[in-house]
């Protein structure tokens, strides 16, 4: 094990590994809940998702910690399966089957760029100023992911600026039975609660503890956080100790040949180009599904691992100018790339390297023993899944509120005097974590990037590959308009 996962020269050991591995578990465990709960509106069932989300990312995390030795968790995204859900599904009136066969062709042309280098030359292409704001609006999007969940912010909205109640527009006069969902405008406005809230206290509890282990460097320290908190949430009631059978192993697997190949069925690919005036919308949903798991994956590589030192300028190096499978760069997006269609194939959204696992490279994870960890998790969690939901999320969200603070020390390579660098930087970091998606941050930093750029005259400086990338984000958000 110390030779295969080289752990003395990636300056770690077992023990550490084993507890990052578990602390990005935790931190990213609400998908097992959550991603059920989401496609299960289109039809699908739910225990067969519980079950494809356990297989999809024990097998995505297992691949990614064996084959590329970097310490990366894989699940199905949060954004991801909304789009699945409530655009590709609801708003385009595709069916469940016919969803998951667009995923599985976005995670065949996943592979295809990957192979063919593409993925690899576009982050060549990013300049060194936009890598430092990708790493520092990481950090930002972990801590604000942190912040909501720990219940420390509330969020009021003028009844005006009400969209949608439950995806159906909003009508002040109309009764509403069982609110679900809330879309608002530009009109809410965030507030920090007054912690009358039992769960906003833990919260609170954990973020002082945690801190107080972090900064006193106690071996362990998020992992212990996280379990204290834990702990002292039950005279609190915040742990629910009420176990419940309801995502049993048994009735995962009786449900799973529903959607076990049913991608491939005569509701899924066998229809899905079946008709001409279907095309061309079938093409723009792939490309929009494509972009955000191809940037989304990106942004959290260049964000955590530069910084980090798992991505060493050694292996950005072999990157560069070695060929195949040389560097873990390289190893890293091929394990990433294949993860979508083996989601697609037992019936869950796409797969995607999750943000997440900055919680287990900020608690010593530094190799593909952490990920193997976590993945022996994932399988775990088929069958005592009551046991880890115990774990609420208040005791993990101080977690990444620190790790995000760890991160945004990126900020300090960026040169904020100089306008033409900041504003960019701002678009890719700040942004990034407010409007809360990975993709869009990173294109409006690239969109402002080459905007000042051609302002200034100085379109040579502006790659070819980074160009035609902005350029596809610009079509991206056409699409996403017209759909």
């Amino acid at each position: 094990m110390e030779n295969f996962f080289k752990l003395k020269q990636n300056n770690t050991r077992i023990s550490t590994e084993i507890m990052a591995g578990l602390t990005t578990f935790f931190a990213m465990s609400y998908i097992l809940f959550v991603n059920p709960q989401v496609l299960s509106q289109t039809g699908m069932p739910y225990q067969a998702v519980f079950l494809a989300t356990i297989i999809a990312s024990a097998v995505g995390t297992l691949f990614m910690g064996l084959f590329a030795n970097v310490p990366y968790a894989l699940a199905p995204g949060m954004g991801l399966n909304a789009f699945f859900t409530y655009t590709v599904v609801f708003a385009l009136g595709y069916t469940w089957q016919q969803a998951l066969a667009l995923v599985f062709i976005c995670g065949l042309i996943n592979i295809t760029i990957t192979v063919t280098k593409v993925r690899k030359m576009i982050i060549m292409a990013i300049p060194e100023v936009m890598q430092h704001a990708i790493g520092g609006g990481i950090g930002v999007f972990i801590a604000y992911i942190g912040l909501k969940n720990a219940g420390f912010l509330q969020f009021t909205s003028d009844s005006s600026n009400i969209l949608s109640i439950n995806n159906a527009a909003y009508s002040a006069t109309k009764t509403i039975k069982g609110v679900t969902g809330v879309v608002s405008g530009g009109g809410i406005v965030p507030a920090l609660v007054n912690f009358t809230s039992s769960g906003a206290g833990l919260a609170l509890i954990g973020l002082v503890l945690m801190t107080i282990l972090v900064v006193k460097k106690v071996p362990g320290a998020v992992l212990i956080g996280i379990i204290v908190t834990t702990l002292i949430g039950i005279p609190l009631g915040v742990t629910d100790l009420s176990f419940s059978s309801a995502n049993s192993l048994g009735s995962s697997f009786s449900a799973l040949g529903t959607t076990f190949g049913a991608a491939f069925s005569s509701k899924g690919m066998g229809s899905l180009f079946t008709s001409a005036k279907q095309i061309l919308l079938t093409l723009m949903t792939i490309f929009a599904f494509s972009f955000s798991d191809t940037f989304d994956t990106l942004g959290t590589f260049i964000g955590t691992g530069r910084r980090t030192g798992i991505f060493s300028d050694k292996d950005i190096d072999e990157m560069e100018h070695g060929s195949g499978f040389a560097s873990k760069m390289d190893k890293a997006l091929f394990a990433d790339s294949i993860a979508t269609s083996i989601g697609a194939i037992f019936g869950t959204s796409n797969t995607t390297t999750y943000v997440e696992s900055a919680a287990g490279i900020g608690a010593g994870g530094r190799t593909g023993l952490t990920s193997v960890v976590t993945a022996l998790c994932f399988l775990l969690s088929a069958v005592f899944a009551p046991l880890i939901s115990v774990v609420p999320t208040q005791a993990v969200a101080p977690a990444l509120i620190l790790v995000g603070v760890m991160m945004v020390s990126s900020f300090k390579e960026i040169d904020w005097s100089d306008l033409a660098e900041a504003v960019p930087a701002f678009m890719a970091s700040i942004v990034m974590g407010l409007i809360y998606n990975i993709s869009y941050g990173i294109a409006a930093g690239f969109i402002f990037y080459c905007l000042i750029k051609l302002i200034q005259g100085k379109a040579k400086e502006i790659h070819p590959i980074l160009g035609i990338v902005t350029i596809g984000f610009i079509l991206n958000f056409v699409v996403l308009a017209v759909l």
